[in-house]
């Protein structure tokens, strides 16, 4: 398993994640409406996006198998929101879990930050059984511009600053 930038050649796999019920039942886009041209225009529009870093999480063989990101990175106050999503066919197999520490560590170690937060429906039971048991801690203390993304949704938050308990 590794990290590396997104390339072209992921977008059908991309695509196919954003297709999967099973997958996106619990999240906030419309990504059946989502097409491969989509998915194309994304992959080249993180390479000189300065305020998100969207990364592949491969397996051994170099195959996409989902994406991580740092979304809205605020540099002033040292603070980013956390992403990932991961195809049904790594689901299960430590992509997440892999994805998620590289990134999180990404984020304090190479980009400076001091807190990277994430929320989760809690509708989304797979998500939250994950981020508990990998213990990651819940927080009620979220930047207000973070928080006005998701008004008036039922959320759980996490918030990651180096320590997970």
């Amino acid at each position: 398993m590794q990290l590396r930038k997104l390339e072209l050649r992921d977008a059908p796999l991309m695509l196919e994640w954003m297709h999967d019920e099973s997958v996106v039942c619990h999240l906030g886009a419309n990504f059946a409406a989502k097409t491969i041209d989509d998915c194309r225009r994304f992959i080249e529009g993180s390479y000189a996006d300065e305020d998100n870093l969207h990364l592949a999480v491969v397996n051994d063989a170099d195959e996409y198998m989902g994406t991580v990101s740092l979304k809205h990175i605020d540099r002033e106050n040292r603070w980013a929101e956390f992403a990932i999503t991961v195809r049904a066919a790594a689901m299960g197999k430590g992509y997440s879990r892999y994805g998620m520490e590289q990134i999180l560590r990404l984020g304090l170690e190479e980009q400076g930050l001091d807190a990277i937060y994430w929320c989760v429906s809690p509708k989304n039971e797979r998500a939250v059984r994950f981020y508990d048991k990998q213990g990651y801690r819940r927080t009620d203390s979220v930047p207000a511009q973070l928080l006005e993304c998701y008004e008036g949704m039922e959320l759980y938050w996490y918030v990651y600053d180096g320590d997970k308990a």
